[in-house]
């Protein structure tokens, strides 16, 4: 699942962009007469059959572009008008091998930017390289942080550069594509959750046709869309910057980024924070962890739906959960039964509101627009949730992000090729936890048909040459679990956990709490941890 909220379009992992959809995949479809249960087993037989191989070559392949890389560094210009990306913020390029096994090959080019300390020279430390997740999601807005002012990361940038990238297939860096921009955001579109054996032939056919969709787009770069090649890039980006060292601070599926990065190049880490972390055992990445999601999206949901309750003289939504949660099954009923504007139906709502158990900076926002729908106001939620076909860009980003959300996550591993498999552990799950689940499935199903070889994930694991890690972490982060930190915390030894208590926001460095503040500060400043893991009150709740 990976998050590309509306007018925002901001990605994180897990959620996948355009989220909510999964049948985003567009196209309205008639049922096939095949029968469900045989419509994707035996699907991809070529995918995944092969084992991984060729690591050895690769990893020289990534020094050899790495020393390439150092030694023409990058061309730092003002960035493209069109990128919006003010100054004193510079962009460049850094080159890559499309494949790393042949480091002579084909090469791409990855957009890069940055903007220097705002320390003296002698308060400089190097780069601070950054990822926000996704996979898809676009580092370059990172320096923003330095030029807008953040005070939270005022500290740092005394420090260090901010630099920030566009992942292989992303935005800028040779993007990727797997279907029509504005077909692909076109609403509505079929509920998730299916009523009947039609339904879900009619998602298996929407996935099926997806991949081949990304085949046909971008056939040439699905086999190199992979977690092990981006850490791969990002040694060769720590190489152009200069540094003989990486800074790096990842974020949601960053955090994975850092993990991997951590094994393959252990002694190419200076400082490393991660911060709300994907589980990086190989049973978990990637089909298990999209399971893992559906149940602490739920989690979260209830947590919003207490506080909506909570604040009912405010919202007029219900003064307890199960009233709120019944004015949502209400709401989700006329759209299925009459998409609201013509636009929002089942899977566009989804899509919208699983904000709010994502970001409690979208508590008081959802809630707005859903208590404007109740008191008859229907236009907030179609302007809030409805696609705008106007705005090319921000489809061409969405589409996208999608894009390589499903072009990494299927390449990085195995997945179930049995319809049965799929159809058995969403139904189960559904149950109790009917919030993501279905909408998730629909979204991952892709992979079930995927035309590209499907890796065996990296044994992510500590080694002496790794320094300590900084591992932060929500309790109910609906996105990335707070089992993933514990299981990351376990295998990197000398890492040090903050856990921010009785919290459920994706992304914690960026949040105002003094006591995971500091601490990101003075790691990141003078390396220090402290002598044992921290437990943190969460941050402050949000004031409608």
């Amino acid at each position: 699942m990976r998050d590309i909220r509306p007018n925002r379009r901001t990605a994180a992992l897990g959620s996948a962009g355009a989220l909510v959809t999964a049948t985003l995949i567009a196209g309205a479809v008639a049922a096939p007469t095949a029968n469900a249960a045989d419509a994707v087993s035996g699907q991809s037989a070529q995918a995944g059959q092969t084992a991984q191989t060729g690591q050895d070559r690769e990893m020289r392949g990534a020094a050899i572009a790495a020393e390439r890389a150092a030694a023409a560094g990058v061309d730092w210009r003002d960035c493209p008008a069109d990128w919006g990306l003010e100054k004193p913020i510079q962009c460049g390029w850094v080159t890559v091998p499309l494949d790393y096994a042949k480091p002579d090959g084909k090469q791409i080019k990855l957009a890069v930017d940055r903007v220097g300390n705002t320390g003296t020279k002698e308060e400089r430390q190097g780069a601070l390289v950054y990822n926000p997740g996704g996979p898809g999601g676009s580092g370059l807005r990172f320096p923003r942080r330095v030029t807008t002012k953040a005070p939270v990361w005022a500290n740092v940038a005394k420090a260090y550069d901010f630099v920030g990238f566009d992942p292989r297939g992303v935005g800028k860096s040779a993007p990727i594509s797997c279907a029509d921009p504005t077909e692909f955001v076109k609403a509505p579109k079929g509920d998730p959750v299916p009523d009947s054996e039609a339904d879900k032939l009619a998602h298996i056919k929407l996935a099926r046709e997806y991949a081949e969709g990304c085949a046909e787009r971008s056939g040439e770069m699905l086999p190199h869309m992979t977690t092990p090649n981006t850490v791969r890039d990002m040694d060769v980006i720590r190489a152009a910057l200069g540094e003989k060292k990486l800074n790096f601070l990842g974020v949601s599926y960053g955090t994975y980024l850092g993990a991997v990065y951590g094994t393959l190049f252990p002694g190419h880490v200076r400082r490393m924070i991660v911060d709300s972390v994907v589980d990086p055992s190989k049973q978990k990445v990637w089909y298990q962890a999209n399971l893992d999601q559906d149940v602490a999206f739920e989690g979260r949901w209830k947590d919003w739906q207490d506080w909506v309750a909570a604040n009912d003289a405010t919202f007029h939504l219900g003064a307890t959960r199960d009233a709120v949660q019944a004015k949502w099954l209400s709401l989700r009923a006329a759209a299925k039964k009459s998409p609201i504007g013509g636009v929002v139906g089942p899977a566009e709502l989804i899509s919208f509101f699983q904000s709010a158990p994502y970001y409690d900076s979208s508590w008081v926002p959802v809630a707005t627009v859903f208590s404007k729908y109740v008191a008859g106001d229907t236009q907030a939620l179609v302007d809030a949730a409805a696609p705008d076909l106007t705005d090319t860009a921000g489809n061409v980003a969405s589409e996208n992000g999608n894009a390589v959300y499903t072009a990494v996550e299927c390449a990085d591993a195995k997945w179930p090729t049995n319809w049965r498999t799929w159809n058995r552990d969403n139904t189960r799950l559904h149950k109790d936890h009917p919030f993501m689940t279905w909408a998730n499935a629909w979204m991952n199903l892709p992979c079930a048909f995927w035309p590209a070889k499907q890796q065996t994930p990296v044994n992510v694991k500590s080694h002496k040459d790794l320094p300590p890690v900084l591992i932060v972490q929500s309790e109910r982060d609906a996105a990335t679990p707070y089992g993933g930190a514990v299981e990351l915390h376990k295998r990197f030894e000398g890492s040090r956990l903050i856990t921010e208590k009785n919290a459920g926001s994706h992304g914690v460095t960026s949040l105002v709490n003094s006591c995971i503040n500091t601490r990101v500060d003075a790691y990141l400043l003078t390396g220090k941890l402290d002598g044992a893991d921290v437990t943190c009150a969460p941050h402050a709740t949000p004031k409608p």
